[in-house]
């Protein structure tokens, strides 16, 4: 399995809000999805890429990951995986990332490589060098995540991926024993009855026990996840240090952290907002503006 592992560097880019043209084609804003009730933009925005370079690099590294599994399990799991583990980083994303716009495959990416974890272990038996491909498993995700780090990142949709990923490896890639199939190979020769070692089980009670808690996990966070979303959950206010996992501010870079909360003022057919993050203010002459319209005007005047 080892030599199957190369450094992915794929990523989730945020872009600005300002960017309408992805914002239009289905870029994840989340106050569209939450305000404006467009939860379609959870799957959309992993069909989308901020320039050539984001595009190809994602390519090249759903080249080098999913080849391996589509051959091992067939593109059903394998686009299964994909979807579900994409939108999972959506979610996470959405809930952490309030001020910026996203786009990007690296979350359903960052699936794909959480399913390979999950089934290096509910197929531990199963390998030969488990060590040492366990030890570049986990180094290749570190690394990933260290990346994420980086300015204009979304790190988050790497996570959420990465974990509804290793969850549903658990579920879609559960081999049986070698025993078992050495007996179904067995009953196909012989003439006669089956023999003793038939009554073995495809699967270990501990692959069992591991399918039930992965899906009763996922099931459970992708609905919690839901409707603290649609609710206007805001992450950050219970996690005063999370945005860390995101970005972290250098000598070099700044990290964007002010929030898109604005305060509005209607007057007959002008509008003036004031960004309560960096303390900007400009006036619109714009009549009886809706709440989706001042909520993009307040992205473009707070990033």
């Amino acid at each position: 399995m080892a030599r199957y592992l190369k450094l992915t560097l794929a990523w989730r880019r945020k872009i600005n809000p300002s960017n309408q043209l992805l914002v239009k084609m289905g870029a994840l804003d989340v106050s569209k999805v939450v305000h404006g009730r467009q939860g379609w933009r959870l799957l959309t925005c992993m069909w989308l890429h901020a320039g050539v370079v984001h595009l190809l690099i994602n390519m090249l590294c759903l080249l080098f990951i999913g080849i391996r599994l589509e051959q091992e399990f067939g593109f059903v799991r394998i686009g299964a995986v994909y979807l579900i583990s994409g939108f999972g980083g959506s979610l996470m994303s959405a809930l952490f990332i309030r001020s910026s716009v996203s786009v990007g495959a690296s979350g359903a990416l960052f699936g794909l490589i959480g399913s390979m974890l999950s089934e290096l272990i509910t197929n531990w038996s199963l390998y030969a060098n488990k060590v040492a491909a366990l030890v570049s498993l986990v180094a290749v995700i570190a690394v990933n995540l260290a990346l994420g780090v980086l300015p204009r990142v979304d790190n988050f949709a790497h996570i959420g991926g990465l974990l509804s990923g290793f969850l549903l490896g658990f579920v879609f890639f559960i081999r049986p024993q070698f025993a078992w199939l050495n007996n179904q190979n067995q009953r196909r020769v012989a003439a006669g009855a089956p023999p003793p070692a038939a009554r073995r089980r495809k699967h270990k009670t501990y692959q069992y026990v591991l399918w039930v808690a992965a899906a009763a996990l996922l099931v459970a966070g992708f609905t919690a996840a839901a409707v603290l979303l649609f609710r206007g959950y805001d992450a950050n206010q219970h996690c005063s240090w999370c945005h860390y996992l995101s970005c972290v501010p250098t000598r070099r870079w700044k990290c964007d952290s002010s929030p898109t909360i604005c305060t509005a003022t209607q007057q007959e057919d002008t509008l003036s907002l004031l960004c309560e993050g960096s303390g900007r203010n400009r006036t619109y002459v714009i009549a009886r503006a809706s709440q989706d319209r001042i909520n993009d005007l307040c992205n473009q005047l707070c990033t």
